[in-house]
């Protein structure tokens, strides 16, 4: 078993514990993201400030257009802040080179989308092993699905698993590459209602019992009440944070 994993399981904590203060992982710091130039400016992240907190499970909410996946790809290091800083376990990645950048991006970051990006070809042992090629000491393949509760389909092609299983595999290979934080841009949206719970319940798992720092952004208000944080976002602005003392598990949630 990776030795890696084992301290993850480690660092476990347990739902009374979710109000001791966590160690800051993420900070925004007046981050602004513009497009156009001259009168022709749309601001798609307007001065934002927030940070949150190691293993914290988050929920970034907004209406179409409110700003929510720009803030998702600056932190992701897929956009380019035009001002402010944004802080990762103490380095700001503003400013960074594309190599470093692509760094950043192998070692920090988990990307769960929409849609799952498997490649048809691999099996699902084989999607989630690519992450070998990325990081110098990814979680074995094998473990990562048997955590997703795939381990007997390690050897099926995407197309014989349905929508659920195949976003449980893009799950685990998020997981796979041992990341700072897990972004999760609308990761139930192809996805039916019970599914998506059964998703939802795995990423808050990720958070809960693996210490994970758990990104969602949504526009499914019900998800709220599960997280430890929440974000509102309307306009490129942070309109409300939310600290949430006693967050219910996902399964509690009224959908």
């Amino acid at each position: 078993m990776n030795p890696i994993f084992n301290d993850i399981k480690q660092q476990a904590f347990q739902r009374a514990d979710c109000c001791k203060p966590r160690k800051e992982i993420i900070r925004f710091q007046n981050v602004t993201r513009e497009y156009g130039s001259g009168d022709h400016i749309l601001k798609a992240a307007d001065d934002m400030s927030f940070s949150i907190g190691e293993g914290e499970f988050v929920v970034i909410l907004g209406p179409s257009g409110a700003g929510k996946s720009t803030l998702l790809n600056l932190l992701g290091g897929m956009d380019f802040a035009t001002s402010g800083e944004i802080f990762v376990d103490g380095e700001n990645i503003v400013g960074l080179s594309d190599d470093k950048l692509t760094e950043y991006r192998a070692t920090h970051v988990g990307f769960i989308f929409q849609f799952y990006n498997l490649i048809p070809t691999l099996t699902a042992l084989e999607n989630v092993a690519l992450t070998k090629k990325i990081v110098k000491s990814p979680i074995e393949a094998r473990e990562v699905l048997a955590l997703v509760g795939l381990a007997d389909h390690a050897g099926q092609f995407p197309a014989q698993l349905s929508g659920g299983e195949q976003q449980r595999v893009s799950i685990a290979r998020a997981v796979a590459k041992n990341p700072t934080m897990l972004l999760c841009d609308e990761p139930t949206g192809a996805l039916d209602s019970e599914t998506g719970v059964v998703v939802l319940e795995m990423l808050q798992t990720m958070s809960r019992k693996h210490g994970r720092t758990v990104i969602i952004v949504t526009h499914n208000a019900a998800l709220a009440e599960a997280a430890d944080r929440v974000v509102r976002i309307k306009n490129g602005k942070i309109r409300e944070i939310i600290e949430n003392p006693a967050p219910k598990a996902v399964s509690e949630v009224n959908w």
